[in-house]
């Protein structure tokens, strides 16, 4: 019996909350509520919600001497309450190594240079204010750099999608988005954007909408709050996709208990005769699914009054009748600059905003540009398969039909293809839903967008080399270590990038990280790159080419 009640007791210590302290090298010290699944990037989140100091790319977390890794829990690590875990500014100059197993981390003797608190952090104002020698610090987040994030919800100043030129009587959708006063988060620019890490500084009472998410928070007083995208296909458990389907993005939030008064969470659902009974919130938390009910469904969002932050997302109740859900939906248009004549691709997908990131991510890396058109003027079922047509002659592969269905950010998304031997001065679009044959968009694609497009393209030939073959790339470099020498001789990337690349436990998660790396510091890096590519592997580099 005595087993019996110490198991559980241990069982509800496991999932449950509590507190431990992170000291960084100048002294500063925070505590932060956590729970044993909670990973290391979650444990960075919530510092960085306390405190803009800990910028999480700019943050190493040491417990025990060992170096904490982003995707483990701090069970892994046996972080236990009143633990203390020291943290480390990631010093990107190249002055520092980083630490690879178990080692030393004592602090003592160590002073933190001061210039990386106050140019190291992108997007942060702060001051560093020494108290009697001592290695005390005060930083203090300007409140004119919050309000530089924050827009008034003007015509002039939101950046509405097209608008359809379907007559209003045609459209079967009269949903309307309600227009909010925007934030414009703090962005860690140097986490890779598929895992961006958002911050949003509140200035005061409000109601605020995030302008990359579209994430509503309603406060009381001046706040801040860490978010970032999680995928449903990790946290949704197979039986409870048999009767639920994902709405919405599904996001992972943080802030203080009772910051936040009321969250808005992004559905794509169309309401125009709906059942909203259907409309609830998934709750992840240590693991563990709970479904809550939303104070208010709006034709755009569900509203969900004192939140308690993890994983929220919306989900509806999956019909047992024949009748689909309409959605709110999405045509993406992407013009390949690097291939002959006109090449687009046509994607159909719900209206989630992490799921068109991803996908301009992707085409951004095949050296695409978007060319926005207005979204479809009837809601979508998924399920039902959309035909896509053009007055004139075109090729479509691989077949002209599109399904229609949630798929997660991290996988490909369906498109087709559309090659124009010879554009016209005008094409027009449509696209048809194969259950009736109703049109349920049309748009007219000009030549003035196709020549405009080509205009601004000015990425060096071997920046677009990289990124068309990034793919084939991660899997096929070879000789890292004289690339990584060759780069850094260059002066394109320091010691610590050229040790972290190295850090990574796979072939092709070292060629990713150094992609990655690469890309973010520009075509210019890209080209150095290729360059070093085209020296030390000219065959991988023609044979490329040559597909």
């Amino acid at each position: 019996m005595a087993e019996r009640d110490k198991a559980k007791t241990m069982e509800t210590t496991l999932s449950s909350t509590f507190s431990i302290l992170v000291k960084s090298l100048l002294g500063k010290i925070i505590s932060v509520p956590v729970s044993l699944d909670d990973t290391v990037l979650d444990l960075k989140m919530k510092l960085f919600a306390l405190d803009s100091y800990f910028y999480p790319s700019a943050s190493r977390l040491i417990h025990d001497g060992w170096q904490l890794t982003d995707e483990l829990t701090l069970r892994h690590y046996n972080i236990t309450s009143n633990s203390i875990v020291n943290h480390v500014l990631r010093l990107r100059g190249g002055s520092s190594a980083a630490l690879k197993g178990k080692e030393d981390v004592s602090a003592t003797g160590y002073r933190e240079p001061e210039f990386h608190l106050q140019s190291g952090l992108p997007g942060i104002a702060s001051s560093i204010r020494m108290e009697g020698g001592s290695a005390g610090v005060t930083s203090i987040i300007e409140m004119k750099s919050y309000l530089a994030g924050i827009t008034s919800a003007s015509a002039e100043e939101i950046q509405k999608w097209p608008q359809s030129d379907v007559p209003a009587e045609e459209r079967s959708c009269c949903c309307v988005r309600q227009e909010l006063q925007e934030v414009r988060p703090e962005i860690d620019n140097y986490i890779p954007k598929k895992q961006n890490i958002y911050k949003a500084c509140l200035p005061g009472p409000g109601i605020f909408q995030c302008s990359e998410t579209g994430l509503v928070f309603e406060v009381e007083s001046a706040a801040g709050i860490v978010y970032r995208y999680a995928t449903w296909s990790t946290h949704l458990k197979e039986a409870d996709q048999n009767v639920w389907v994902p709405a919405g993005p599904l996001f992972n939030i943080w802030a203080l208990p009772g910051t936040v008064q009321a969250v808005h969470l992004p559905h794509f659902i169309c309401l125009s005769d709906v059942d909203t009974s259907g409309c609830s919130i998934a709750h992840f938390e240590f693991q563990k699914m709970t479904i809550q009910q939303p104070t208010k469904v709006m034709a755009f969002s569900a509203v969900l009054k004192n939140p308690s932050f993890s994983l929220l997302g919306v989900v509806w109740r999956k019909l047992r009748s024949a009748i689909s859900l309409p959605m709110h939906s999405l045509v993406l248009i992407f013009q390949q600059l690097s291939a002959a004549n006109t090449t687009l691709h046509l994607y159909l997908i719900p209206d989630d905003i992490s799921v068109k990131q991803a996908i301009e991510r992707q085409e951004m890396s095949w050296n695409s540009k978007l060319i926005p058109k207005p979204p479809p003027f009837s809601p979508l079922f998924f399920g039902n398969r959309y035909e896509v047509s053009c007055n004139t002659k075109v090729k479509i592969r691989p077949e002209p039909h599109l399904p229609f269905c949630y798929k997660s950010p991290k996988k490909q998304q369906f498109f087709v293809e559309i090659y124009i031997k010879k554009m016209a001065e005008e094409i027009e679009f449509f696209i048809r839903d194969g259950q009736n044959d109703t049109v349920v968009w049309r748009a007219s694609l000009r030549s003035g967008d196709i020549s405009l497009l080509r205009n601004v393209s000015k990425t060096p030939p071997g920046a677009a080399f990289m990124k068309k073959h990034k793919t084939e790339l991660c899997s096929r470099m070879g000789q890292l270590s004289s690339i990584l020498l060759n780069l850094r001789v260059e002066d394109v990337i320091n010691s610590e990038e050229e040790e972290e690349v190295q850090a990574q436990n796979t072939k092709q998660k070292k060629n990713q990280f150094l992609l990655d790396l690469a890309e973010k510091k520009g075509p210019k890096a890209q080209e150095k790159l290729f360059q070093v590519l085209q020296m030390k592997d000219p065959f991988l580099v023609e044979d490329l080419e040559n597909s």
